[in-house]
């Protein structure tokens, strides 16, 4: 039971950070987050109300949920990339994301209006992140709940998967479902 917990939680895997990053693996992860709105887009096209209401996991979050967290997350990464970008090893602030999923707006604003915000919003940051220089990767900011420093090119290749993971979340979910 425990495995298929963690299979439900983790589709594709845990998160296992990179040791260290080249220009093609930039290339893939810079791809992930231009890509990532595309597949929230077939993840939830056609879903009813009760389906968009329904968790992905037994005591996990709904769709609307997770696709709405996935743009508070991100917004988060864009801002803390723009901080590490232009302050010195900025100490960001960290949040409770499910305090956030609990939030009025998760229930009250229309899905696809996170999932527009997610096009802009990750058109602007691969947009960006193209156009770093080389020194820019290696910045870093500072995350007090983890208690570890964060590069700019490791929270990219983290993000990336972010994405893919949520998504891939609710792909399970429309497959053991038969939607």
């Amino acid at each position: 039971m425990e495995n298929d917990l963690e299979d439900l939680k983790y589709p594709i895997g845990r998160f296992v950070p990179a040791r260290q990053y080249n220009p093609g693996t930039l290339a893939s992860w810079i791809g992930g987050i231009r890509s990532a709105p595309l597949l929230f887009d077939y993840c939830i096209e056609n879903l009813d109300e009760a389906q968009l209401n329904t968790p992905y996991r037994p005591g996990g979050w709904n769709v609307v949920q997770v696709v709405h967290h996935v743009a508070d997350s991100h917004m988060n990464a864009y801002v803390r990339l723009k901080l590490a970008l232009t302050e010195d090893t900025p100490t960001i602030s960290p949040y409770d994301e499910n305090a956030w999923a609990e939030l009025p707006d998760v229930r009250l604003v229309p899905l696809n209006v996170s999932v527009t915000l997610l096009h802009a919003l990750h058109s602007r940051w691969a947009m960006l992140l193209e156009n770093l220089k080389e020194e820019d990767w290696t910045r870093t900011y500072y995350h007090p709940g983890n208690k570890a420093y964060m590069p700019v090119w490791q929270m990219t290749n983290q993000y990336s998967w972010h994405g893919a993971h949520h998504a891939e979340q609710i792909i399970s979910l429309r497959k053991r479902m038969g939607w």
